[in-house]
């Protein structure tokens, strides 16, 4: 078990779960951001109504985030090779990783958002702030705190999905539990990928808390 090739191996394991969890948050929050913005001011009630937009954008999210994260990575597999080259690894595993989380992301956006309160726009908008001032000084700023809890909800969402793609060799923590817990019969290296994968979620939600706390301009 520590074995110096094993704890190596372990740490080039937890470096690319990290590496997968932390490009995917940031090039699924690329779509999922704006997405998530775009599905609420468009809503009915929204700053700027446009209905049929709304229910084709909610219409592809749900489509999307129906999809289990297996059967995604497979079916992306066309995708994945015409992007990376390969399917297989870490780089490999990032778009699907993407596809899959940045729907989810944007669910996140939309429900921090309709958390504001909508006196604070109407009173933006009498002052005469255009629907891009709304959501550059009232919306985002508003929702701050809920929107950095909601980021590290996706962070550890993004992690268990990585975990999963373990199972197509995806690399990462999850690729060496299965390699070694579930095909060599190792139990003791798949408890030790699950601890590290349990402490990764607990120190990024810590963080999520205080950074949300240190945000939220009401306390």
């Amino acid at each position: 078990m520590f074995d110096p090739d094993v704890l190596t191996m372990l740490g080039r394991g937890l470096m690319e779960s990290l590496y997968m969890t932390l490009v995917s948050t940031a090039l699924a929050y690329l779509f999922g951001l704006p997405l998530g913005i775009t599905m609420v001011v468009t809503d009915k009630e929204g700053i700027y109504p446009r209905e049929t937009l709304n229910w084709i954008l909610g219409l592809v999210i749900n489509l999307l985030r129906s999809v289990p994260f297996l059967i995604l990575l497979v079916m992306v597999i066309p995708i994945t090779r015409a992007i990376v080259g390969t399917t297989i690894g870490t780089n490999a595993t990032i778009v699907p990783l993407v596809i899959a989380a940045a729907p989810f992301i944007a669910r996140l956006v939309e429900s921090s958002l309709k958390e504001v309160d909508k006196g604070v726009i109407e009173a933006a908008q009498s002052m005469g702030a255009s629907s891009m001032q709304v959501i550059t000084k009232v919306l985002l700023p508003e929702a701050r705190p809920s929107l950095i809890m909601g980021g590290a909800i996706a962070v550890t969402t993004i992690l268990s999905y990585s975990a999963m793609a373990g199972f197509v060799a995806g690399g990462g923590l999850g690729d060496i539990a299965i390699r070694y817990g579930y095909h060599r019969y190792q139990t003791d290296i798949m408890l030790v990928t699950v601890a590290l994968l349990v402490i990764i979620v607990q120190v990024l939600q810590e963080l999520g808390m205080k950074l949300a706390r240190i945000g939220d301009k009401r306390k």
